[in-house]
């Protein structure tokens, strides 16, 4: 299932990252890669705010619907 539908508070582990070779390099910098444990801290106007590597990074919902978890 994407990010973007993901419960607030639970942990989830990244399968795959989906889109476009430049969106995948970006979300990787960011620290989505498969493996990684991701949980979404909140959800706000459109964006959601996820805990990814011991950082909070804030991603749209967009780029969230190409994260599988």
């Amino acid at each position: 299932m994407p990010l973007s539908l993901a419960r607030i508070g639970v942990e989830n582990s990244i399968k795959k990252v989906g889109g476009k070779e430049e969106t995948r390099k970006f979300l990787s910098k960011l620290g989505f890669v498969p493996g990684t444990q991701v949980t979404v801290v909140a959800e706000n106007s459109g964006n959601i705010i996820v805990s990814v590597m011991e950082s909070r990074v804030a991603i749209s919902r967009e780029m969230a619907t190409r994260i599988m978890i």
